[in-house]
């Protein structure tokens, strides 16, 4: 499996181990003073290569500024939207504090310093996200075999304090859409069918289907600085979403004289946009709402999204079916995110299981109880 050689320095004899690595690459490490020396550490990299756990001195040395930009090279599979803050994050955050060091000499306890810090000063999203890049990049260095063990996995991060959703009631969505002036449609159509913005956005007149009230999500148009990126839906799955009836009329009007292939808001060729400034669209409007209601929550467009969730579970919908509506990849998910809209769906249980045990409890006393017995005698 390899050799321990003396060989005669300037300083006196020395001893050289010689081994060759997975790749049958002839290696070879010198310097030891004590022939024993050589022995251990020849024992433990034959050990390493018999476990499969060899890992390669030169490969180490790697820094992480080269590490960080092959592994953003090889995030081809996120969508501009997502790639946007990953990139970012590496950038500001996680470059700067530790793209000269060598992936070998970071040190869990410095990983966990380092978020100490971000957390004193940064959101728990931002330190959560730059704690993900640099354990993601180490994650390919420990696949590599450049380490071991991934020295940031383990570290305790701060906890996101949940975030408040808005709820609209139907009433609300009507002050809203009409204060919304003719971007009121899409208002009313987003807190109806639980699409997100760049999905209603993107929708062309082929994907609405007036006689089955359905529409099919199959484009997603996110906003990045200046430029529209269109795309597949964030679950990269297509679906069909129903809209009610009394929608019909405005998403014909919105229709009306547009071709095939132009975007059903707006005015056909140009994506909506809710500027959130003083003077956008948007902010005018729930600023006016607000006159009128002084109640009215402060909202942006995606919580219409949730307004969406809220009226179709207080109307009776099931899990499953809110699921479908919203695009969520699974039920626990859309549980996850909508638990709290369930908790009188709980006590309803509760209810019904208290008037069936009542029920049954009559039953008894008229005697029920007995015959069923006798019947099974």
């Amino acid at each position: 499996m390899g050799s321990v050689e003396p060989y005669e320095t300037a300083s006196g004899r020395r001893y050289r181990v010689r081994y060759r690595d997975p790749d049958r690459r002839q290696r070879e490490k010198g310097g030891f003073t004590r022939k024993l020396d050589a022995e251990q550490y020849l024992a433990n990299v034959t050990v390493q290569l018999q476990r499969g756990e060899f890992l390669d001195p030169a490969t180490a040395r790697a820094t992480m500024s080269e590490l960080g930009a092959e592994w953003l090279a090889a995030q081809t599979h996120l969508k501009p939207s997502a790639f946007r803050p990953v990139e970012s994050t590496w950038r500001v955050h996680v470059e700067p504090q530790w793209g000269r060091r060598r992936v070998s000499d970071i040190r869990h306890s410095e990983v966990a310093a380092w978020c100490s810090r971000l957390a004193a000063e940064k959101s728990p999203t931002v330190v959560k996200r730059a704690h993900g890049v640099l354990a993601a990049i180490l994650d390919v260095a420990v696949r590599d075999r450049r380490i071991a063990t991934n020295p940031a996995r383990g570290v305790s991060l701060p906890r996101r304090a949940p975030k408040r959703r808005a709820y609209l009631s139907h009433a609300q969505v009507g002050v809203l859409v009409r204060e919304s002036g003719p971007h009121g449609p899409l208002v009313a159509f987003l807190a109806y069918t639980g699409l997100r913005w760049g999905e209603a956005t993107a929708l062309r007149v082929r994907d609405v289907d007036m006689l089955r009230r359905r529409v099919s999500v199959v484009e997603n148009a996110v906003r990045i600085g200046a430029v529209v990126h269109v795309g597949s839906p964030k679950s990269h799955r297509a679906r069909s979403v129903p809209f009610p009836a009394f929608l019909a009329e405005a998403i014909a009007r919105e229709c009306e004289g547009k071709d095939r292939d132009e975007l059903v808001f707006g005015d056909g060729v140009t994506h909506v946009r809710a500027t959130y400034g003083e003077r956008g669209w948007w902010a005018r409007a729930i600023a006016s709402c607000q006159a009128v209601d002084a109640d009215f929550p402060r909202l942006s467009p995606h919580d219409l999204r949730h307004t969406a969730a809220s009226l179709a579970i207080s109307a009776g919908a099931n899990v499953k079916a809110v699921q479908a509506m919203l695009g969520h990849a699974s039920a626990t998910m859309t549980l996850d995110t909508y638990a709290d809209l369930f908790d009188d769906d709980l006590e309803a249980v509760a209810a019904r299981l208290d008037e069936a045990q009542a029920r049954a409890s009559v039953g008894d006393l008229w005697g029920l109880g007995e015959r069923r017995g006798s019947r099974r005698g």
